[in-house]
């Protein structure tokens, strides 16, 4: 014991007599300077896992720069440009705005005022990637049914279901057929497969990611939750994890442009808790390999969501046609939950969508119960409180109207008229189709010319197409707008590419210097940047 407290005072000697050269300040500085590097080196290690190494340096140096005089107000003023050119005169439209209400209201009246600013639209009918899944005039047919249902349950309420039974129900039974299309009458299902209604894909979305969170958190206790997803998931993933503080994990797809299950397999780790799969993706419309990425799911005793919000109406009835489409829905084991919606394909009123999960057990994580709330107890399924039930009674009606055998004629029709385009853009040598698309949606982009001076060129005439990134490339979802003008569309894409092929360079007015120039620019928070004033000025 002696020779221990002899060791202790010896070294307790040597280290003062070691110390007592430097200055007590110094002393008092050092460990708290130690603490602050440790601290920031971890933050910077921890955001190249994040973001990698080069976007990192990349920011670091962007950042650097702007300390320079003058360089922070030029790259201001030059992102201000490129913003007032994405507006493309919008803030012109918005001079005559109302500001505030009217003295007087318009009473019948603004029925009028409605159908003048409804004149403003462009020509969309046909013209456009997506947008309206319904075919015909808005004034006949399938329009009408929908809009007088809305009309008819417009003040319907769903959170007063004492009320507005009605609208619970047709809820329940819309939730109800979908299901039946996804699997749920299938015994290996387990029979409980249950939903709701939502606003839209992203809202299913985002109540999936979020119940699977709090699901994992009570089955594995994980508590810094990580989801991964293939780089052509939907940005809905992207809303997600920002909202809940989930760290996301974005991997690049195959060759093939569909999930690569053996780089979402690296990715896994103890804070995981869902990969996703999308069938099909919506930027070249290839159907993700779900059974692998069931198997892999249920390996790792995570959940799966699958991303069916272009596919729920259309890919069952394909299968039925004989296309052939591979496994997707609930009869694959390790699918936890799925998103439909009924506003594409399902011909519903633009806001209805359905979150569908495997069992009761992942759907109750996706409610908000109140209980010490002084406006009693309160209970809530979705992110809305109040929501409309003129919608729900919409896709109601919509799915009683066109039932199973007019879900089977237009899916014929959509899909032969996908096959048409695909073959009719083979023709073009100046043109290429990305991957082997599934259903509807065909993106094609060019090794010889800018894609989106061809994008440009096809805006000329009265098409809107969406432009898509890795690879430069744009796209048409087609719909049952489209079937009577697939020659119209591939004779302009014909003279269009010809256009571009014989001048060269950007069109007055059009975006491709902007598309382009966002795809070669490095640093990528400046390009969300531009996005976010965009967005900021246009609302």
């Amino acid at each position: 014991m002696e020779e221990i407290s002899s060791f202790l005072i010896k070294i307790r000697t040597t280290t003062n007599s070691f110390l007592s050269q430097y200055e007590p300040l110094l002393l008092l500085i050092t460990p708290l300077l130690v603490l602050f590097f440790t601290f920031n080196l971890q933050s910077f290690f921890n955001f190249v896992q994040d973001k990698g190494l080069k976007p990192t340096l990349i920011g670091f140096f962007m950042t650097s720069i702007k300390f320079i005089p003058g360089v922070n107000n030029h790259i201001e003023a030059e992102k201000q440009k490129v913003v007032d050119k994405l507006q493309s005169g919008s803030k012109s439209k918005r001079d005559g705005w109302m500001t505030e209400l009217p003295k007087a209201g318009l009473g019948g009246g603004v029925i009028e005022k409605l159908r003048d600013e409804k004149g403003n639209d462009v020509v969309w009918q046909g013209k456009c990637s997506g947008t309206v899944y319904i075919g015909g005039s808005e004034s006949e047919g399938h329009f009408s049914v929908i809009n007088e249902a809305y009309t008819m349950f417009s003040h319907t309420n769903p959170l007063h279901q004492d009320v507005f039974q009605s609208v619970v129900r047709f809820e329940g039974e819309v939730v109800a057929m979908t299901a039946a299309l996804l699997g749920s009458k299938e015994k290996a299902c387990g029979g409980e497969i249950c939903g709701n209604m939502t606003s839209g894909g992203t809202e299913s979305i985002l109540l999936a990611v979020k119940s699977s969170r709090d699901y994992m958190k009570t089955k594995k206790g994980i508590t810094k939750p990580e989801m991964i997803i293939p780089e052509s998931a939907h940005s809905a993933y992207d809303k997600a994890a920002q909202y809940f503080n989930i760290k996301l994990w974005r991997v690049p797809v195959n060759k093939e442009y569909q999930a690569d299950v053996k780089a979402i397999r690296r990715f896994i780790n103890k804070n995981t808790i869902l990969i996703v799969g999308s069938a099909p993706g919506f930027p070249h419309g290839i159907i993700d390999p779900i059974e692998e990425l069931g198997e892999l799911a249920l390996s790792f005793g995570v959940c799966l969501h699958v991303d069916l919000c272009l596919g729920g109406f259309v890919l069952p009835f394909a299968r039925k046609l004989g296309y052939p489409i591979p496994p997707f829905d609930f009869s694959v084991e390790g699918v936890t939950s799925i998103s439909v919606d009924v506003h594409k394909y399902g011909l519903a009123p633009k806001g209805t969508s359905v979150v569908l999960y495997r069992n009761h057990t992942i759907r109750k994580n996706q409610f908000v119960a109140v209980t010490e709330w002084s406006g009693g107890l309160y209970v809530s399924p979705t992110i809305a409180g109040s929501r409309p039930g003129g919608l729900i009674a919409g896709a109601w009606a919509a799915m009683m109207a066109v039932g199973q055998e007019g879900y089977l004629e237009n899916t014929r029709k959509i899909m032969e008229v996908s096959k048409s385009l695909q073959r009719g853009i083979k023709d073009i040598p100046e043109l290429f189709i990305i991957g082997r698309p599934d259903m509807t949606i065909v993106a094609f982009g060019s090794n010889d010319l800018d894609i989106f001076e061809i994008n440009d060129q096809m805006s000329s005439r009265g098409w809107h197409l969406n432009a898509l990134q890795r690879p430069n490339s744009i796209h048409i979802c087609v719909t049952l707008q489209h079937v009577p003008v697939v020659e119209d569309f591939l004779r302009d894409l014909r003279e269009s590419v010809q256009t571009v092929k014989k001048n060269p360079g950007p069109i007055s007015g059009g975006l491709a210097p902007i598309y382009g120039a966002a795809g070669r620019m490095p640093d990528r928070g400046m390009v969300q940047d531009l996005l976010v004033n965009f967005m900021d000025s246009s609302c």
